[in-house]
């Protein structure tokens, strides 16, 4: 697996803890320890903010909006189509 580096600079207390914390944790290095911790908060970060939770009330509500919905209008059409041509997602 190809590699990166990253520099920090870090309070001293704080390294000592996390080396402390590595230590307990059975890990081999700092390194592992930190890498560890950045990959974790880093894919819930990202779960969170690309996700949406709902109520299984809230959405069913919502499948029997969209089933019972009409065809779209010409305003909602004509937004569609502006968004597609701008680009927006």
């Amino acid at each position: 697996m190809a590699t990166t580096r990253l520099d920090i600079r870090l309070d001293e207390e704080i390294k000592v803890r996390a080396e402390k914390a590595s230590a307990l944790l059975g890990l081999k290095s700092l390194t592992e320890y930190v890498v560890r911790l950045m990959d974790e908060d880093a894919t819930q970060v990202i779960e969170q903010h690309e996700s949406i939770t709902v109520k299984d009330s809230l959405f069913d509500e919502f499948m029997v909006a969209c089933e019972q919905a009409e065809a779209p209008n010409q305003a909602l059409r004509s937004a569609a189509k502006f968004a597609e041509e701008s680009g927006i997602r």
